[in-house]
C-alpha cells in the first residue's frame, strides 16, 4: 500500500480550481493507497483561516472541512522545520503538491509526485 501526503496548496487547489482531486487520484493511481496530511499542513490551513483575506479564508475553511469529511489521517511529525523541508525528507511517501519549488526539490531526490496539470487533472510523476 502506497502512502500519499497532501500538501497545503494541493488541498486548497480543490476549491480554487474546482477539481475533484480524490476522483483524479483514483484515476491515476493504479495501486492501493492511503492519503495523509502532516501536522504542520494542518497548522498552515488553520493559520490561513486566522490571518487571510476573506476569499483565502473561505478556501482554507473548506479545506479544513474536507480533511475532516474525508477523515484524512494526520501524521504527527513534531518537527519545527518548514513544511516543505519535512516533506522532502519523508522518503517513503508520494507527495501531492502544486508548489514549483517543492516539486523541484523532490525531483532532485527522485521522489514520486502527484501534481495538477493544465488546472484540470492530476498526474503522477
Amino acid at each position: 500500500m502506497e502512502k500519499i501526503i497532501l500538501d497545503t496548496n494541493f488541498l486548497l487547489s480543490v476549491f480554487e480550481l474546482h477539481i475533484d482531486i480524490f476522483a483524479e487520484i483514483d484515476r491515476v493511481c493504479d495501486f492501493k493507497y492511503e492519503l495523509y496530511i502532516i501536522d504542520r499542513t494542518l497548522d498552515e490551513v488553520e493559520n490561513l483561516i486566522k490571518t487571510s483575506l476573506l476569499s483565502k479564508k473561505r478556501t482554507a475553511k473548506a479545506a479544513l472541512e474536507l480533511i475532516k469529511a474525508k477523515k484524512i489521517p494526520l501524521l504527527h511529525t513534531k518537527d519545527p522545520r518548514l513544511v516543505d523541508d519535512i516533506l522532502v525528507d519523508l522518503d517513503e511517501y508520494i507527495i501531492a503538491t502544486v508548489d514549483k519549488d517543492l516539486k523541484r526539490r523532490l525531483r532532485k531526490k527522485n521522489r514520486r509526485i502527484l501534481t495538477i496539470r493544465q488546472k484540470k487533472y492530476v498526474i503522477l510523476e
